[in-house]
């Protein structure tokens, strides 16, 4: 069996003149292996399971309600994306899992939802004889446990076949968050236009009220309720990636307890629909809304804490002679990385700017790789995947170095001079000294012309980013 690397102590040494070698070659896969052939049996799956839902849509709302509640469903849908890849802008990973992930939730699990809560309420009314109480039963009870089933698998199947991109909450918390977000903009186009219908079946022209109503409910109110449920979800899957130890129990018990509080929570808000307009409020504002104010500020945290590992693992490659001095805490910070890519994209274009990004975002999994090595949990492949996201470092520091350096000199902490021998103030003690500023405000930065035979003007200082 292999083991997982000891404690990292040394590290390899820069060469001279080139990259170093690659990652060993792998022999010819079998042909279910290929990725050409995984990746088109999965477009394949999810075009048809997309064909497959947006007849059933079409069919059950029409076509002008189904026009109006895609028109209204997507509105929330470039802000949640947005935020999602905020979260993930440490360590950025690949957008085909995104694109898989939201894929996954538009199409297969909200087909896998729709067939599965249609066949259960209608069983359960059939053999209760109760239509009203199925209704009731299947929202509360079938409806949570087969949505978040449905979604979990998305995260699942990129925690299985894309394992070397999550590695810790913050990917589970974002492929989680964004297959939440496909589900709930196909399940918003169901109800809104469904709304739409009956408002048109009224009498009622235009946006009124059974419309309304639910657009503020659903987008205005809750556009974050799908995504608050799975989340809980990916957050499990994050902290089984975190686990060192070698209990495949627990590993499974993590992501099932995530499973768990996401369907109990799902059916808490699907429960809180049938207590009445003050009862579905006192849901929303006693629960609902500090659960997710707390996974935001758990999330967030776990960002900061991102930058902390970037700063503090990255150093010894620096004595190694890998970076520069000033990068660890260049890439530490993601105003100094915005910084950077600006200041490539202004002296070099757009190609410089991409170099960078990739630059950093190199540097940071291979932060990531070391924090995991100290921990016992980098695997039998450490020392090949070393390798490999150093050479893509070398292959871009000549681009990305003069950026990250001036970025670490713009976004530098000032050095305040050391405090003066405590005395105290009074009459009978020394007065205290004419205010002053600590340091002399810097002059504005004048960039140089860029000269043709390198692409940024070489800095003239010597920084040290670690000055007390």
């Amino acid at each position: 069996m292999a083991t997982c690397p000891p404690h990292p102590t040394t590290y390899p040494s820069r060469p001279p003149g080139g990259p170093p070698a690659g990652p060993l070659r792998h022999t010819h896969p079998h042909w279910w292996q290929r990725p050409w052939v995984r990746y088109g049996a999965l477009i394949t799956l999810l075009a048809l399971s997309g064909l497959v839902i947006l007849a059933l849509v079409r069919e059950e709302t029409g076509t002008q309600g189904f026009l109006v509640g895609l028109g209204l469903a997507v509105l929330p849908v470039p802000l949640l994306l947005a935020a999602f890849r905020w979260l993930d802008r440490v360590e950025p990973g690949p957008w085909r899992n995104l694109l898989f992930s939201f894929a996954w939730g538009a199409c297969a699990a909200a087909l896998i939802a729709i067939v599965a809560n249609s066949f259960a309420t209608q069983w359960i009314a059939t053999a209760t004889a109760d239509p009203d109480g199925a209704d009731t039963l299947g929202a509360t009870v079938i409806a949570p446990v087969v949505e978040e089933s449905a979604k979990a698998a998305a995260v699942l199947l990129v925690f299985l076949f894309r394992r070397r991109d999550f590695t810790g909450i913050v990917d589970g918390v974002v492929i989680a968050g964004v297959t939440a977000t496909g589900f709930a903009f196909t399940e918003n186009i169901l109800y809104l236009g469904n709304a739409f219908g009956t408002d048109q079946l009224t009498g009622d022209t235009g946006m009124a009220s059974v419309t309304a109503a639910t657009f503020f409910v659903r987008i205005v109110m809750s556009p974050f309720a799908h995504p608050l449920f799975t989340v809980l979800t990916g957050i499990g899957f994050g902290l089984a990636a975190l686990r060192t130890d070698r209990r495949a129990a627990l590993r499974v018990l993590l992501p099932l307890s995530g499973l768990l509080l996401a369907m109990g929570m799902h059916a808490l808000w699907n429960g809180s629909s049938a207590l009445g307009g003050l009862g579905f409020l006192a849901v929303y504002t006693a629960f609902m809304v500090p659960a997710f104010g707390l996974l935001t500020w758990l999330v967030i945290w776990t960002r900061q804490r991102e930058l902390r590992t970037v700063r503090t693992e990255l150093p010894p490659y620096v004595a190694a002679g890998w970076l520069a001095p000033a990068e660890p805490y260049a890439l530490s910070s993601m105003r100094a990385r915005r910084i950077a890519r600006q200041y490539a994209r202004r002296y070099a274009g757009k190609p410089a700017a991409r170099a960078v990004a990739r630059y950093e975002a190199y540097a940071t999994s291979l932060a990531f790789l070391r924090h995991r090595a100290r921990q016992g949990r980098a695997g039998a492949g450490f020392a090949a995947r070393e390798r490999e996201l150093l050479g893509e470092l070398w292959n871009r520091h000549e681009l990305a170095r003069p950026a990250l350096e001036h970025a670490a000199r713009v976004t530098a902490p000032p050095v305040l001079p050391p405090p003066a021998p405590w005395a105290p103030y009074g009459p009978a003690g020394p007065q205290p000294p004419h205010p002053q500023a600590p340091y002399a405000a810097p002059a504005p930065y004048q960039p140089q012309p860029y000269p043709r035979q390198q692409p940024y003007p070489q800095p003239s200082y010597e920084y040290n980013p670690y000055r007390s």
